[in-house]
C-alpha cells in the first residue's frame, strides 16, 4: 500500500526564499542521521548521474562539511556547508556556498534552515533557503535546483526504506 507523502516546493521572490516541505516514511532519528552523517549523506545528496563525495565533515556548531558533486566524467563541483546552529533531532542551520577545490567559498551563499518534525510513522522536513539576493535565487532556480533537489529527496526516500529494513 502506497502512503501519500507531502511534497511542496515554494518560491517567494519577495523574501528571496525557497521553501521545501517533504515527508518521509521513516522515524525522525533515521531521517536526522541521513542529513547529518556523511556516510549516509553521500548516498543520496546528488542528482544522478552525479555522486556526492564528502572530503571532510564536522557536524557541530562552527563545523562544516566540504564536499563535491562528481560527474560521471570525474569533474568535481565543490561546496561548503558551515553549521551555524544545531538543536539535535529537531533543527539545524547552515550556510551553503559553492567553493573551489581549496575550500575557498564563492560568496554569497544561501542560508538553510531545516526543521525535522516527527508525525507518527513519518517525518516532515521543512527546508527554508534564504538567499542574499534575488538574482542568486533566480540563478539557482534556472540551474535546475527544483528538479535536482526533488530527485535527490526521492533518492533519500528510497534509501530510508532500505535502511529501515536493515
Amino acid at each position: 500500500m502506497k502512503t501519500n507523502v507531502l511534497f511542496d516546493f515554494i518560491v517567494n521572490k519577495e523574501t528571496k526564499t525557497v521553501t521545501v516541505k517533504r515527508e518521509f516514511l521513516a522515524n525522525r532519528n533515521l531521517v536526522w542521521s541521513a542529513w547529518t552523517e556523511p556516510e549516509i549523506l553521500d548516498q543520496w545528496w546528488a542528482p544522478k548521474p552525479y555522486v556526492s563525495k564528502t572530503k571532510s565533515m564536522d557536524f557541530k556548531v562552527g563545523g562544516r562539511r566540504f564536499y563535491a558533486m562528481v560527474s560521471p566524467e570525474g569533474q568535481e563541483h565543490w561546496s561548503i556547508q558551515k553549521y551555524t546552529s544545531i538543536r539535535p533531532k529537531t533543527n539545524f542551520k547552515m550556510l551553503n556556498a559553492f567553493a573551489d577545490k581549496d575550500e575557498n567559498p564563492e560568496l554569497p551563499g544561501s542560508n538553510w534552515d531545516l526543521d525535522f518534525i516527527e508525525k507518527g510513522e513519518k517525518t516532515k522536513v521543512i527546508i527554508t533557503i534564504y538567499n542574499e539576493s534575488l538574482s542568486r535565487m533566480e540563478k539557482m532556480i534556472e540551474m535546475g535546483f527544483k528538479e535536482g533537489f526533488t530527485a535527490t529527496l526521492n533518492y533519500l526516500e528510497t534509501l530510508l526504506s532500505t535502511l529501515k529494513s536493515k
